[in-house]
């Protein structure tokens, strides 16, 4: 008996230890859990307050990346411009000698061509009395010179290879026209098929400077590019992207080539895109140089062009040149 009370007392002590122990891990237990949410809560926050700090910078930086691809895009917009200029610059540095020799042997012939450019007289011819109809003087006040009141100018000039052969004679004949303007407000050049010599430049006009304008005449020297040989296209193009009822304009169409389409329907779609004013005038004006290079056809297609073009100037207000000899 008295073994099994000890016994028991022994359990009983056991129990009351081990009941103790689970009683100070729950109230442990209780006292942590009550300062978890004073813990938490400032982490959250913090948290919340990280993530839109973020966000922020990572919207400056989309910012910034949008303008920096503006940027890049301008940059090698401008950079192709000047490597098409460059290069081109590089090509006419081969071909200066030969050109200031060209310009020192030139004839008695031809200083008397430039000076009958630069006044562009002339007289009517039977071909242009059967155009003009029963009323041959309705025109002989403008065609009898080339107006230069222009505020703007436009070179439409065709660049086939039968104008390539005389390549150094248009060239000529391109700077001696482009000298008769001091100044301008803008300028452009096309070709016969209505393409830009700079395509950087569509529908804007390039700013008259002189730094421009011995670009230009460079980029002219070398300039080959192939076409159809006739000027229509580049017409139209010129009239439909530059046309403004508020700007004078002139056109210079150099050519020796009319190919493709008829007289008629050529003048006929001018008139629709080259309005006259209420006193018939017109405010592009269209000139044109012919000249007389290597057509292995015959003659057919120069005078094709000039019966064109002597129409084409007579009706916008120009006048028409036809070279006898180059």
């Amino acid at each position: 008996m008295r073994r099994a009370r000890e016994g028991s007392e022994i359990s009983l002590a056991f129990l009351d230890v081990i009941c103790c122990g689970f009683g100070a891990i729950i109230l442990l237990l209780m006292i942590t859990k009550q300062n978890l949410p004073t813990i938490l809560e400032p982490s959250l926050e913090d948290i919340v307050a990280e993530l839109a700090k973020r966000q922020e910078a990572i919207n400056e930086i989309l910012g910034e990346t949008e303008r920096l691809e503006r940027t890049k895009v301008e940059t090698e917009a401008d950079l192709e411009i000047e490597v098409q200029i460059l290069t081109r610059l590089q090509e006419e540095l081969f071909s200066l000698t030969s050109e200031f020799k060209n310009w020192r042997e030139m004839t008695v012939e031809q200083q008397i061509t430039l000076a009958d450019l630069r006044e562009a007289r002339q007289q009517l011819t039977e071909e242009q009395i059967r155009l003009l109809g029963a009323n041959p003087t309705r025109r002989d006040n403008i065609i009898g010179g080339i107006p230069v009141d222009s505020e703007y100018i436009i070179f439409v000039i065709d660049t086939s290879p039968s104008m390539q052969r005389i390549w150094r004679s248009v060239v000529r004949k391109f700077e001696e026209v482009l000298n008769i303007y001091p100044v301008v407000k803008g300028m452009q050049v096309l070709n016969d098929d209505g393409h830009h010599m700079f395509t950087q430049s569509v529908g804007e006009w390039l700013r008259d400077t002189p730094r421009r304008r011995n670009t230009i005449k460079g980029v002219m020297r070398t300039w080959k590019e192939q076409s159809n040989s006739s000027p229509v296209e580049g017409i139209t193009k010129a009239i439909e992207t530059y046309y403004d009822s508020a700007k004078k304009i002139s056109i210079y169409v150099f050519g020796d080539d009319f190919m493709v389409g008829t007289v008629e329907s050529v003048v006929d779609y001018i008139d629709t895109i080259n309005v006259s004013d209420k006193d018939g005038n017109r405010r592009v004006r269209i000139h044109g140089i012919g000249f007389p290079g290597y057509i292995p056809d015959g003659p057919t297609n120069y005078f094709r062009l000039s019966m064109l073009m002597r129409e084409l100037t007579v009706r916008n207000n120009g006048t028409f040149v036809g070279l006898p000899r180059l």
